[in-house]
């Protein structure tokens, strides 16, 4: 191009020289690239944008908002300088040296900061699908990203110095304990997050619980190298992404995907309150609906087995009798067999464990139709209110220690019999 740029001028008897043909042949690749800006940018990136603006696929959006065709396009332009250089500049010139190296590294940036758009577009397209969400995509696309980087600046250094870039990659094998130092966090961050999408361990959404580091709440974000825990109370937890995998955790997915909370409470009662029930206390308990059908039944077997065995009923210690306590316990199993909102298909148990110094524990072990916080412990205190309010029907008594106003009433009263006790003496 020089030349035939001088031949003009020839042909016009024009004075020239080597620098005026050189500055007109930068003019003219400046001018066409500034064309082929003003073309892309103008024109064809603001046609894109409507498209893309009035499509009704997210995922066109997502792409155009993620600068992902400005940035094609301004490496774009880098190639097409790129081109021109080698076209129109004479060959093994200095100029021309330079304008290539310029434009390869541009092309390398741009190319970069592309595939850093696409991955940040994808993950914003991935919000969109259930399936995805549940992957840690933002640690792994980071990875990627990281390794890219590293790739691209490799390159560019090749570029620069002008060799080849398997000299470099070559001489990395040497600076492979010093990169493992620097680089500890991400590397472990980036196994660490394959093996919890591996293994499907943790997923954005999950309620994970880990004490060590005070979280207790839903996962936000999974990172290269941190996990993000929004707890109940609305504070922020950040894990490191490889204590997951070197220290245990509780993860709440397993119980929200069941459709089932479960209940695992017990009341301590009075040992002083159990006895065994008389013909009065049947008569009355036989009148509640979900006891009739037990009572029944179990009157008949304890007949039945006392007459076989002859037993002499004078005496409490013989035979079998009914006890408040097992009839309570009988009782709570039928209204939680009845309750609307207590899972009929999972387990569902009324047990009694150890005694202990402050009473008979009685578990109620049972599991909630609804797994959402609110309506679990809604359904939990209903049945609660329920048993402490039915206790006395059963002769039974909650154990609890005494309270401050427990000791006034003593109090009261041993001052209210002294003067009683000193008219009987």
């Amino acid at each position: 191009m020089q030349a035939q740029v001088m031949n003009w001028l020839e042909a016009y008897q024009l004075e020239f020289s080597d620098l005026i043909s050189l500055l007109l042949v930068l003019g003219f690749i400046l001018a066409i690239s500034v064309v082929i800006h003003l073309v892309l940018h103008r024109l064809v990136l603001r046609a894109v944008e409507q498209l893309a603006r009035r499509s009704r696929h997210w995922w066109k959006r997502a792409l155009f908002d993620s600068q992902l065709f400005n940035r094609l396009a301004f490496t774009l332009q880098g190639v097409i300088i790129y081109v021109q250089a080698g076209l129109w500049l004479s060959g093994g010139g200095l100029t021309l040296a330079v304008i290539q190296t310029i434009a390869h590294l541009w092309i390398l940036l741009f190319s970069l900061l592309s595939l850093f758009s696409l991955l940040n577009a994808l993950l914003d397209i991935s919000t969109q699908s259930r399936v995805a969400r549940t992957l840690p995509l933002r640690g792994l696309f980071q990875g990627i990203k990281l390794v890219g980087a590293l790739f691209i600046g490799i390159l560019m250094v090749s570029v620069l110095i002008g060799k080849s870039p398997v000299i470099l990659f070559s001489g990395l094998g040497a600076m492979t304990a010093v990169t493992m130092l620097v680089f500890k966090d991400p590397i472990m961050g980036l196994v660490a997050g394959i093996q919890l999408s591996a293994n499907n361990m943790l997923s954005v959404g999950d309620w994970l619980e880990m004490p060590k580091y005070g979280a207790d709440g839903e996962v936000i974000d999974i990172a290269l190298t941190t996990v993000k825990v929004r707890n109940w109370d609305n504070t922020i937890t950040t894990i490191p992404t490889y204590a997951l995998i070197s220290d245990s955790f509780k993860n709440w997915r397993g119980m929200s995907e069941s459709g089932g909370r479960r209940i695992k409470r017990s009341l301590l009662l009075d040992t002083g309150s159990v006895h065994f029930l008389d013909e009065e206390d049947l008569r009355r308990l036989h009148k509640g609906q979900l006891l009739a059908p037990y009572l029944d039944g179990k009157v008949e077997e304890i007949g039945r087995y006392n007459s076989e065995c002859q037993s002499d009923l004078s005496s409490l210690v013989n035979g079998r009798r009914l006890t408040n306590l097992g009839t309570f316990r009988a009782y709570l199993e039928a209204y939680l067999r009845a309750h609307p909102r207590i899972h009929q298909q999972m387990t569902l148990m009324v047990r009694q464990l150890e005694p202990t110094a402050n009473g008979v524990p009685l578990e109620i072990y049972a599991f909630t139709n609804t797994t959402k916080w609110v309506e679990y412990e809604g359904v939990q205190g209903d049945i609660f209110d329920h048993v402490f309010a039915v206790l006395p029907e059963f002769g039974l008594r909650a154990h609890q220690a005494p309270t401050g106003y427990d000791m006034r009433a003593l109090g009261t009263a041993l001052a209210n019999t002294a003067p009683r006790y000193r008219e009987a003496g």
